[in-house]
Protein backbone atom coordinates (compact mmCIF):
# COMPACT_ATOMS: atom_id res chain seq x y z
CA UNK A 1 0.00 0.00 0.00
CA UNK A 2 3.09 2.01 0.67
CA UNK A 3 1.85 4.85 -2.24
CA UNK A 4 2.89 8.33 -1.81
CA UNK A 5 1.64 11.55 0.34
CA UNK A 6 -0.38 10.76 3.01
CA UNK A 7 -1.17 7.73 1.95
CA UNK A 8 2.23 5.77 2.55
CA UNK A 9 2.67 8.03 5.51
CA UNK A 10 0.00 5.90 7.18
CA UNK A 11 2.10 2.78 6.75
CA UNK A 12 4.94 1.42 8.34
CA UNK A 13 8.14 1.58 5.57
CA UNK A 14 10.16 -0.97 4.67
CA UNK A 15 12.97 -1.72 6.37
CA UNK A 16 15.92 -3.09 3.97
CA UNK A 17 16.84 -6.22 1.95
CA UNK A 18 20.00 -7.87 2.09
CA UNK A 19 21.51 -11.01 -0.74
CA UNK A 20 24.83 -12.38 -0.88
CA UNK A 21 26.26 -14.90 -3.70
CA UNK A 22 28.94 -17.13 -4.25
CA UNK A 23 29.32 -18.92 -7.48
CA UNK A 24 31.54 -21.23 -9.39
CA UNK A 25 32.96 -19.52 -12.50
CA UNK A 26 30.32 -16.89 -13.73
CA UNK A 27 30.04 -13.19 -12.38
CA UNK A 28 27.54 -12.11 -9.30
CA UNK A 29 26.82 -9.07 -10.75
CA UNK A 30 23.35 -9.79 -12.69
CA UNK A 31 22.32 -12.33 -10.34
CA UNK A 32 22.72 -10.02 -7.29
CA UNK A 33 20.95 -7.28 -10.11
CA UNK A 34 17.85 -10.16 -9.98
CA UNK A 35 17.91 -10.90 -6.89
CA UNK A 36 17.55 -6.99 -6.05
CA UNK A 37 14.52 -6.56 -7.78
CA UNK A 38 12.81 -9.24 -5.98
CA UNK A 39 13.61 -7.67 -2.87
CA UNK A 40 12.48 -3.92 -4.23
CA UNK A 41 9.76 -4.21 -1.40
CA UNK A 42 11.73 -3.81 1.06
CA UNK A 43 13.28 -0.43 0.40
CA UNK A 44 13.11 2.17 -2.19
CA UNK A 45 15.33 4.51 -1.12
CA UNK A 46 18.58 3.44 -2.64
CA UNK A 47 20.45 0.06 -4.18
CA UNK A 48 24.19 -1.29 -4.26
CA UNK A 49 26.28 -4.21 -5.30
CA UNK A 50 29.96 -4.94 -4.09
CA UNK A 51 31.58 -7.81 -5.82
CA UNK A 52 35.50 -9.36 -5.82
CA UNK A 53 37.08 -10.85 -8.37
CA UNK A 54 40.13 -12.66 -6.46
CA UNK A 55 42.00 -9.37 -6.48
CA UNK A 56 40.46 -6.12 -6.12
CA UNK A 57 36.79 -5.36 -4.94
CA UNK A 58 34.13 -3.45 -6.65
CA UNK A 59 31.23 -1.17 -5.96
CA UNK A 60 28.33 0.72 -7.23
CA UNK A 61 26.42 2.23 -5.24
CA UNK A 62 23.43 4.75 -5.98
CA UNK A 63 20.03 6.19 -4.70
CA UNK A 64 16.63 4.93 -5.90
CA UNK A 65 15.24 2.04 -7.45
CA UNK A 66 17.06 -0.83 -8.58
CA UNK A 67 16.14 -0.22 -12.24
CA UNK A 68 17.17 3.36 -11.95
CA UNK A 69 20.49 3.12 -9.91
CA UNK A 70 22.18 0.26 -12.48
CA UNK A 71 22.77 0.68 -15.92
CA UNK A 72 24.38 -1.96 -18.26
CA UNK A 73 27.98 -1.08 -17.96
CA UNK A 74 27.86 -0.60 -14.23
CA UNK A 75 26.64 -4.34 -13.99
CA UNK A 76 29.55 -5.28 -16.70
CA UNK A 77 32.30 -3.04 -14.13
CA UNK A 78 31.26 -5.36 -10.97
CA UNK A 79 33.79 -8.25 -12.00
CA UNK A 80 34.36 -11.37 -9.81
CA UNK A 81 31.97 -14.35 -8.97
CA UNK A 82 31.47 -13.65 -5.49
CA UNK A 83 29.07 -10.38 -3.62
CA UNK A 84 26.62 -8.85 -1.98
CA UNK A 85 23.90 -6.80 -2.73
CA UNK A 86 21.12 -4.32 -0.71
CA UNK A 87 18.31 -2.26 -1.28
CA UNK A 88 17.49 0.35 2.02
CA UNK A 89 14.34 2.23 3.14
CA UNK A 90 16.47 4.60 5.49
CA UNK A 91 15.85 3.55 8.98
CA UNK A 92 19.28 4.81 10.99
CA UNK A 93 20.92 7.41 9.48
CA UNK A 94 20.18 10.52 7.02
CA UNK A 95 18.69 10.23 3.36
CA UNK A 96 21.75 10.81 1.56
CA UNK A 97 23.73 8.32 -0.51
CA UNK A 98 26.64 8.43 2.46
CA UNK A 99 24.06 6.17 4.09
CA UNK A 100 23.25 3.74 0.96
CA UNK A 101 24.81 0.26 0.88
CA UNK A 102 26.10 -1.59 0.36
CA UNK A 103 29.03 -0.40 2.76
CA UNK A 104 32.77 -0.65 1.30
CA UNK A 105 35.95 -0.52 3.31
CA UNK A 106 40.02 -1.40 2.70
CA UNK A 107 41.90 -2.07 5.71
CA UNK A 108 45.25 -3.57 6.00
CA UNK A 109 43.66 -7.29 6.30
CA UNK A 110 42.06 -6.91 2.68
CA UNK A 111 38.77 -5.26 1.79
CA UNK A 112 34.73 -5.31 3.20
CA UNK A 113 31.45 -5.12 1.96
CA UNK A 114 28.57 -4.81 4.31
CA UNK A 115 24.82 -4.93 3.81
CA UNK A 116 22.35 -4.94 6.89
CA UNK A 117 19.23 -5.19 7.47
CA UNK A 118 17.75 -4.04 11.03
CA UNK A 119 19.03 -1.25 13.65
CA UNK A 120 21.46 -1.26 16.04
CA UNK A 121 20.53 0.09 20.03
CA UNK A 122 24.31 0.48 20.69
CA UNK A 123 25.44 2.21 17.62
CA UNK A 124 26.15 5.27 19.03
CA UNK A 125 28.32 4.02 22.26
CA UNK A 126 30.46 1.80 19.96
CA UNK A 127 30.85 4.60 16.93
CA UNK A 128 32.37 6.43 19.82
CA UNK A 129 35.01 3.64 20.99
CA UNK A 130 35.95 3.66 17.72
CA UNK A 131 36.27 6.86 16.92
CA UNK A 132 38.18 7.25 20.38
CA UNK A 133 40.41 4.17 18.82
CA UNK A 134 41.50 6.79 15.59
CA UNK A 135 38.35 5.29 13.28
CA UNK A 136 37.25 8.13 11.06
CA UNK A 137 33.16 8.10 9.73
CA UNK A 138 31.93 8.79 6.93
CA UNK A 139 28.38 8.80 7.51
CA UNK A 140 26.05 8.40 10.72
CA UNK A 141 24.63 5.28 9.97
CA UNK A 142 24.67 1.82 12.05
CA UNK A 143 25.87 -0.37 9.52
CA UNK A 144 29.32 1.47 9.44
CA UNK A 145 29.88 0.64 13.32
CA UNK A 146 29.60 -2.64 12.26
CA UNK A 147 32.25 -2.90 9.30
CA UNK A 148 34.74 -0.72 11.57
CA UNK A 149 34.68 -3.01 14.56
CA UNK A 150 34.80 -6.32 12.29
CA UNK A 151 37.83 -4.37 10.01
CA UNK A 152 39.48 -3.91 14.11
CA UNK A 153 38.77 -7.59 15.14
CA UNK A 154 40.14 -9.07 11.52
CA UNK A 155 43.61 -7.07 12.13
CA UNK A 156 44.10 -9.78 14.99
CA UNK A 157 41.54 -12.52 14.57
CA UNK A 158 40.76 -14.95 12.03
CA UNK A 159 37.35 -14.42 10.09
CA UNK A 160 34.95 -16.32 12.69
CA UNK A 161 36.37 -14.86 15.77
CA UNK A 162 36.13 -11.66 14.34
CA UNK A 163 33.01 -12.22 13.49
CA UNK A 164 31.88 -13.81 16.94
CA UNK A 165 33.90 -10.51 18.90
CA UNK A 166 31.19 -8.24 16.73
CA UNK A 167 28.70 -10.21 17.08
CA UNK A 168 29.38 -9.84 21.52
CA UNK A 169 30.01 -6.35 20.96
CA UNK A 170 26.79 -4.88 19.00
CA UNK A 171 22.73 -5.32 20.75
CA UNK A 172 20.23 -4.96 18.08
CA UNK A 173 18.54 -6.25 15.31
CA UNK A 174 20.53 -7.27 11.81
CA UNK A 175 21.14 -9.71 9.42
CA UNK A 176 24.21 -8.97 7.60
CA UNK A 177 25.27 -9.57 3.82
CA UNK A 178 29.38 -9.55 4.53
CA UNK A 179 32.25 -9.69 1.74
CA UNK A 180 35.38 -10.28 3.25
CA UNK A 181 37.88 -9.99 -0.01
CA UNK A 182 36.18 -13.14 -2.14
CA UNK A 183 34.61 -14.82 1.04
CA UNK A 184 30.73 -13.83 1.20
CA UNK A 185 29.30 -14.25 4.91
CA UNK A 186 25.94 -14.11 6.11
CA UNK A 187 25.20 -13.20 9.61
CA UNK A 188 21.70 -13.09 11.71
CA UNK A 189 20.90 -11.78 15.20
CA UNK A 190 21.17 -13.85 17.88
CA UNK A 191 17.40 -13.10 18.29
CA UNK A 192 17.11 -13.65 15.16
CA UNK A 193 14.98 -10.70 14.57
CA UNK A 194 15.64 -10.10 10.78
CA UNK A 195 14.84 -12.91 8.13
CA UNK A 196 17.65 -14.17 6.51
CA UNK A 197 18.12 -17.73 4.35
CA UNK A 198 20.38 -19.39 2.41
CA UNK A 199 19.70 -21.67 -1.35
CA UNK A 200 21.52 -23.76 -3.51
CA UNK A 201 21.53 -22.59 -7.40
CA UNK A 202 22.94 -24.54 -9.78
CA UNK A 203 26.37 -23.41 -9.67
CA UNK A 204 26.82 -22.02 -6.10
CA UNK A 205 24.96 -20.32 -2.62
CA UNK A 206 23.12 -17.76 -2.39
CA UNK A 207 22.14 -15.59 0.95
CA UNK A 208 19.20 -13.29 1.19
CA UNK A 209 16.46 -11.09 3.33
CA UNK A 210 13.41 -13.57 1.64
CA UNK A 211 13.36 -17.02 -0.29
CA UNK A 212 11.74 -15.24 -2.84
CA UNK A 213 15.18 -13.80 -4.47
CA UNK A 214 16.29 -17.59 -4.37
CA UNK A 215 13.11 -18.60 -6.02
CA UNK A 216 13.82 -15.62 -8.58
CA UNK A 217 17.59 -17.34 -9.37
CA UNK A 218 16.03 -20.41 -9.93
CA UNK A 219 17.49 -22.14 -6.85
CA UNK A 220 15.99 -24.12 -3.68
CA UNK A 221 15.43 -22.86 -0.25
CA UNK A 222 17.99 -24.75 1.86
CA UNK A 223 16.68 -23.56 5.52
CA UNK A 224 16.97 -20.14 6.98
CA UNK A 225 19.72 -19.14 9.02
CA UNK A 226 19.49 -19.76 12.55
CA UNK A 227 19.63 -17.00 15.20
CA UNK A 228 23.95 -16.38 16.37
CA UNK A 229 25.04 -17.83 13.41
CA UNK A 230 27.20 -17.34 10.83
CA UNK A 231 27.37 -18.95 7.20
CA UNK A 232 30.34 -18.95 5.21
CA UNK A 233 30.13 -19.40 1.36
CA UNK A 234 33.26 -20.94 -0.37
CA UNK A 235 34.37 -18.66 -2.44
CA UNK A 236 33.99 -21.09 -5.56
CA UNK A 237 30.58 -21.78 -5.18
CA UNK A 238 31.46 -25.12 -4.10
CA UNK A 239 29.52 -24.96 -0.60
CA UNK A 240 29.32 -23.37 2.82
CA UNK A 241 30.61 -23.84 6.51
CA UNK A 242 28.37 -22.64 9.60
CA UNK A 243 29.04 -21.66 12.93
CA UNK A 244 26.74 -20.78 15.48
CA UNK A 245 28.69 -18.30 17.28
CA UNK A 246 25.96 -17.08 19.77
CA UNK A 247 22.82 -18.82 21.36
CA UNK A 248 20.24 -17.82 23.58
CA UNK A 249 17.41 -19.23 25.13
CA UNK A 250 14.42 -17.21 23.03
CA UNK A 251 14.15 -15.52 19.78
CA UNK A 252 12.52 -12.36 19.22
CA UNK A 253 11.50 -12.82 15.17
CA UNK A 254 9.69 -9.64 13.93
CA UNK A 255 5.97 -10.72 13.57
CA UNK A 256 5.60 -8.28 11.48
CA UNK A 257 7.26 -9.61 8.39
CA UNK A 258 4.87 -11.82 8.30
CA UNK A 259 1.43 -9.30 8.49
CA UNK A 260 3.20 -7.07 6.30
CA UNK A 261 6.61 -6.52 4.93
CA UNK A 262 7.70 -9.88 3.24
CA UNK A 263 6.38 -10.72 -0.18
CA UNK A 264 3.46 -13.63 -0.02
CA UNK A 265 5.47 -15.87 -1.87
CA UNK A 266 8.54 -15.80 0.73
CA UNK A 267 9.01 -18.27 3.36
CA UNK A 268 10.61 -16.69 6.51
CA UNK A 269 11.10 -18.71 10.02
CA UNK A 270 9.89 -22.02 8.34
CA UNK A 271 6.53 -20.26 7.26
CA UNK A 272 4.79 -19.48 4.10
CA UNK A 273 4.07 -15.92 4.35
CA UNK A 274 0.98 -16.09 2.61
CA UNK A 275 -0.48 -19.16 4.02
CA UNK A 276 -0.04 -17.20 7.93
CA UNK A 277 -1.54 -14.54 6.30
CA UNK A 278 -5.08 -16.34 5.34
CA UNK A 279 -4.43 -18.18 8.64
CA UNK A 280 -4.53 -14.37 10.01
CA UNK A 281 -7.96 -13.83 8.52
CA UNK A 282 -9.08 -16.83 9.55
CA UNK A 283 -8.78 -15.84 13.11
CA UNK A 284 -9.84 -12.19 12.29
CA UNK A 285 -13.16 -14.20 11.59
CA UNK A 286 -13.40 -16.71 14.50
CA UNK A 287 -12.41 -13.50 16.89
CA UNK A 288 -14.34 -10.73 15.87
CA UNK A 289 -16.33 -11.96 12.12
CA UNK A 290 -19.37 -9.85 11.19
CA UNK A 291 -22.07 -10.16 9.14
CA UNK A 292 -21.84 -8.53 6.07
CA UNK A 293 -22.85 -8.66 2.60
CA UNK A 294 -19.15 -8.98 1.03
CA UNK A 295 -15.82 -8.92 2.06
CA UNK A 296 -12.91 -7.09 0.66
CA UNK A 297 -9.56 -6.27 1.00
CA UNK A 298 -7.41 -2.98 0.68
CA UNK A 299 -5.15 -4.05 -1.96
CA UNK A 300 -2.85 -5.77 -1.83
CA UNK A 301 -1.58 -5.98 1.47
CA UNK A 302 -5.45 -7.17 2.37
CA UNK A 303 -5.61 -9.49 0.14
CA UNK A 304 -4.78 -12.94 2.03
CA UNK A 305 -6.29 -12.05 4.95
CA UNK A 306 -9.22 -11.34 3.24
CA UNK A 307 -9.34 -14.83 1.53
CA UNK A 308 -8.99 -16.62 4.84
CA UNK A 309 -12.10 -14.46 7.04
CA UNK A 310 -14.04 -15.24 3.96
CA UNK A 311 -12.90 -18.99 3.77
CA UNK A 312 -13.80 -19.01 7.76
CA UNK A 313 -16.92 -17.24 7.13
CA UNK A 314 -18.02 -19.75 5.01
CA UNK A 315 -17.61 -22.50 7.57
CA UNK A 316 -19.29 -21.05 10.38
CA UNK A 317 -21.47 -18.01 11.35
CA UNK A 318 -19.99 -14.84 13.38
CA UNK A 319 -21.07 -16.62 16.38
CA UNK A 320 -19.18 -19.88 16.12
CA UNK A 321 -21.92 -22.23 14.59
CA UNK A 322 -21.73 -24.29 11.89
CA UNK A 323 -23.05 -22.31 9.22
CA UNK A 324 -26.03 -24.34 7.10
CA UNK A 325 -26.29 -22.10 4.64
CA UNK A 326 -24.48 -21.99 1.37
CA UNK A 327 -21.78 -19.40 0.25
CA UNK A 328 -21.21 -17.28 4.03
CA UNK A 329 -20.13 -14.19 2.80
CA UNK A 330 -19.13 -12.95 -0.59
CA UNK A 331 -15.32 -12.07 -1.19
CA UNK A 332 -14.93 -9.25 -4.02
CA UNK A 333 -12.08 -6.79 -5.34
CA UNK A 334 -14.07 -4.00 -4.00
CA UNK A 335 -11.19 -1.37 -4.51
CA UNK A 336 -8.90 -1.22 -7.52
CA UNK A 337 -5.53 0.02 -7.01
CA UNK A 338 -3.85 2.82 -9.35
CA UNK A 339 -0.02 1.22 -9.20
CA UNK A 340 1.06 4.07 -11.57
CA UNK A 341 1.17 6.81 -8.63
CA UNK A 342 4.52 7.36 -7.30
CA UNK A 343 5.94 7.23 -3.57
CA UNK A 344 6.44 10.43 -3.78
CA UNK A 345 3.67 12.67 -5.49
CA UNK A 346 3.41 16.73 -4.30
CA UNK A 347 -0.09 17.71 -2.73
CA UNK A 348 0.25 21.07 -2.03
CA UNK A 349 -2.96 21.75 0.09
CA UNK A 350 -4.31 19.61 2.81
CA UNK A 351 -7.37 19.38 1.44
CA UNK A 352 -5.53 17.72 -1.38
CA UNK A 353 -3.31 15.65 1.29
CA UNK A 354 -6.27 14.53 3.35
CA UNK A 355 -7.85 12.63 -0.39
CA UNK A 356 -4.50 11.52 -1.87
CA UNK A 357 -5.71 7.96 -1.27
CA UNK A 358 -8.44 8.79 -4.33
CA UNK A 359 -5.49 9.49 -6.46
CA UNK A 360 -4.28 5.32 -5.08
CA UNK A 361 -7.76 3.43 -5.01
CA UNK A 362 -11.25 3.51 -6.47
CA UNK A 363 -14.27 1.51 -5.32
CA UNK A 364 -15.77 -0.45 -7.61
CA UNK A 365 -19.55 0.89 -6.94
CA UNK A 366 -21.28 -2.29 -8.03
CA UNK A 367 -19.45 -4.14 -5.43
CA UNK A 368 -20.85 -2.03 -2.46
CA UNK A 369 -23.52 -0.32 -3.22
CA UNK A 370 -26.60 -0.70 -1.12
CA UNK A 371 -24.76 -3.54 0.72
CA UNK A 372 -22.60 -4.03 4.48
CA UNK A 373 -18.96 -4.05 3.45
CA UNK A 374 -16.36 -5.50 5.64
CA UNK A 375 -12.60 -4.36 4.42
CA UNK A 376 -9.94 -6.09 5.54
CA UNK A 377 -6.15 -4.37 6.27
CA UNK A 378 -3.05 -5.34 7.90
CA UNK A 379 -2.45 -2.73 9.91
CA UNK A 380 -3.58 1.38 11.19
CA UNK A 381 -1.03 3.32 12.10
CA UNK A 382 -1.79 7.10 12.31
CA UNK A 383 -5.61 6.67 10.79
CA UNK A 384 -5.37 8.97 8.23
CA UNK A 385 -5.70 5.90 5.22
CA UNK A 386 -8.43 4.41 7.34
CA UNK A 387 -10.94 7.12 7.75
CA UNK A 388 -10.28 8.17 3.57
CA UNK A 389 -11.11 4.52 2.90
CA UNK A 390 -13.98 4.58 5.02
CA UNK A 391 -15.32 8.00 3.82
CA UNK A 392 -14.65 6.18 -0.11
CA UNK A 393 -16.74 2.93 0.32
CA UNK A 394 -19.51 5.09 2.23
CA UNK A 395 -19.58 7.66 -1.24
CA UNK A 396 -19.75 4.71 -3.34
CA UNK A 397 -22.85 3.76 -1.66
CA UNK A 398 -22.24 1.20 0.73
CA UNK A 399 -24.72 1.42 4.07
CA UNK A 400 -22.66 0.13 6.31
CA UNK A 401 -18.72 -0.41 6.68
CA UNK A 402 -17.25 -2.50 8.75
CA UNK A 403 -12.97 -2.55 9.54
CA UNK A 404 -10.87 -5.87 10.41
CA UNK A 405 -7.54 -5.58 10.95
CA UNK A 406 -5.15 -8.67 10.75
CA UNK A 407 -2.54 -7.60 13.39
CA UNK A 408 -3.11 -5.95 16.78
CA UNK A 409 -3.32 -1.82 17.44
CA UNK A 410 -0.18 -0.42 16.75
CA UNK A 411 0.95 1.36 20.46
CA UNK A 412 3.88 1.52 20.33
CA UNK A 413 7.69 2.93 17.88
CA UNK A 414 9.58 0.33 16.32
CA UNK A 415 13.66 0.73 17.02
CA UNK A 416 15.00 -2.55 15.21
CA UNK A 417 14.72 -1.44 11.46
CA UNK A 418 10.83 -0.54 10.81
CA UNK A 419 10.50 3.24 9.85
CA UNK A 420 7.22 3.45 12.14
CA UNK A 421 5.52 6.72 13.62
CA UNK A 422 6.23 8.17 17.36
CA UNK A 423 3.87 6.99 19.82
CA UNK A 424 2.48 10.75 19.58
CA UNK A 425 1.62 9.71 15.84
CA UNK A 426 -0.16 6.22 16.56
CA UNK A 427 -3.59 6.17 16.88
CA UNK A 428 -3.58 3.50 18.68
CA UNK A 429 -1.09 4.55 21.64
CA UNK A 430 -3.90 6.62 23.24
CA UNK A 431 -6.99 5.97 22.06
CA UNK A 432 -9.11 2.66 22.50
CA UNK A 433 -10.87 0.54 19.59
CA UNK A 434 -14.07 2.51 20.44
CA UNK A 435 -12.02 5.79 20.29
CA UNK A 436 -10.39 4.77 16.46
CA UNK A 437 -13.97 3.52 15.42
CA UNK A 438 -15.07 6.75 15.66
CA UNK A 439 -12.52 8.41 14.71
CA UNK A 440 -12.56 7.19 11.11
CA UNK A 441 -16.55 6.86 11.10
CA UNK A 442 -16.98 3.35 10.64
CA UNK A 443 -19.74 0.97 11.74
CA UNK A 444 -17.07 -1.38 14.18
CA UNK A 445 -13.54 -1.78 14.47
CA UNK A 446 -11.52 -4.55 15.44
CA UNK A 447 -8.22 -5.93 15.50
CA UNK A 448 -7.09 -9.26 15.65
CA UNK A 449 -5.12 -10.31 19.06
CA UNK A 450 -1.81 -11.02 19.90
CA UNK A 451 -2.30 -14.27 21.12
CA UNK A 452 -4.30 -15.51 17.41
CA UNK A 453 -0.96 -13.68 16.21
CA UNK A 454 1.09 -16.30 18.34
CA UNK A 455 -1.08 -19.36 17.29
CA UNK A 456 -1.03 -18.54 13.80
CA UNK A 457 2.62 -18.54 13.58
CA UNK A 458 3.27 -21.53 15.92
CA UNK A 459 5.14 -19.79 18.18
CA UNK A 460 4.88 -19.09 21.81
CA UNK A 461 5.02 -15.10 22.77
CA UNK A 462 7.96 -15.57 24.18
CA UNK A 463 9.97 -16.01 21.12
CA UNK A 464 8.16 -13.11 18.54
CA UNK A 465 9.15 -9.38 18.78
CA UNK A 466 5.95 -7.61 19.84
CA UNK A 467 7.16 -4.32 21.07
CA UNK A 468 5.10 -2.43 18.70
CA UNK A 469 1.73 -4.01 20.07
CA UNK A 470 2.81 -4.32 23.86
CA UNK A 471 5.80 -1.39 24.33
CA UNK A 472 8.09 -4.01 25.60
CA UNK A 473 10.75 -4.68 23.71
CA UNK A 474 13.41 -7.80 23.74
CA UNK A 475 16.25 -5.51 23.39
CA UNK A 476 17.46 -2.99 25.67
CA UNK A 477 16.06 0.57 24.75
CA UNK A 478 16.99 3.58 26.66
CA UNK A 479 13.88 4.56 27.85
CA UNK A 480 11.63 1.73 27.40
CA UNK A 481 10.29 -1.20 28.66
CA UNK A 482 11.64 -5.14 27.97
CA UNK A 483 9.66 -8.14 27.92
CA UNK A 484 12.64 -10.36 28.95
CA UNK A 485 15.44 -10.43 30.96
CA UNK A 486 17.87 -8.77 28.16
CA UNK A 487 21.99 -9.91 27.63
CA UNK A 488 23.04 -6.20 26.13
CA UNK A 489 27.06 -6.09 25.49
CA UNK A 490 28.80 -4.36 28.99
CA UNK A 491 30.46 -1.41 27.32
CA UNK A 492 34.31 -1.05 26.02
CA UNK A 493 34.43 -4.88 25.24
CA UNK A 494 38.15 -5.25 24.32
CA UNK A 495 37.77 -8.83 23.50
CA UNK A 496 35.45 -11.87 23.35
CA UNK A 497 35.47 -15.27 24.47
CA UNK A 498 36.80 -18.00 22.12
Amino acid sequence: MNAGGDHADDEPREKCGVVGVSLAGRDAARPLYYALYALQHRGQESAGIVTHDGFQQHSHVERGLVGDAFEPGDLESLAGSTGIGHVRYPTAGSLDKSCAQPFSVSFKSGSLGLSHNGNLVNADEVREELAAAGHAFTSDGDTEVIAHDLARNLLEEDLVRAVKHTMNRIHGSYSLAITHDDTVLGVRDPMGNRPLCIGELEDGYVLASESAAIDTLDGELIRDVRPGELVVLEPDGSGYDTYQLVERDSTAHCFFEHVYFARPDSVIDGELVYEVRRELGRKLWEESGVESDVVMPVPDSGRAFATGYADAAAETTADGAVREDEGGIEFAEGLMKNRYVGRTFIMPTQDERERAVRLKLNPIRSTVEGKSVTIIDDSIVRGTTSTQLVELVREAGAEEVHLRIGAPPIVAPCYFGIDMATRDELIASDKSTEEIRDRIEADSLSYLSIDAVAEALDASRADLCLGCVTGEYPFDVEGEATDRPVDAPPADVTAADD
